[in-house]
């Protein structure tokens, strides 16, 4: 769980929960398709390994972003969704991404992403 004594702002708290290569990332897929397992992520996000995608999904799941159930059969299936305080990141999510874009596009960068 979160310290909440080693942060000297709210900025550096939104920092440590959804900062990093790969929590945004998340964060961002489930946004866009609500309920993925963990194979799925994997395929959307290929440089992202087993381990760093499983300490990823944890800490997030540990700072109440992101839940995950696990049905009962075998083999074993588990969903991962955001919570009321993942869903809240949405505007912030979107913002980083209309910026991204314009920057991209004053800087002539390409985004094989295409989904924006």
């Amino acid at each position: 769980m979160i310290d909440e004594s080693r942060f000297n702002c709210p900025f550096e708290l939104t920092i440590e929960l959804i900062g990093g290569k790969w929590k945004g990332l998340i964060l961002w897929h489930l946004m866009e398709k609500k309920v993925l397992r963990n194979g799925e992520m994997l395929r959307l996000m290929p440089r992202i390994t087993q381990k760093m995608l499983t300490q990823q999904l944890r800490e997030m799941e540990e700072n109440g972003l992101i839940s995950r159930v696990i049905y009962e059969q075998v083999p074993p299936k588990v969903e991962y969704s955001l919570t009321s305080h993942g869903e809240a990141l949405r505007p912030i999510l979107n913002q980083m991404i209309e910026w991204g874009l314009v920057y991209a596009r004053e800087n002539n960068i390409t985004i094989a992403c295409s989904s924006h």
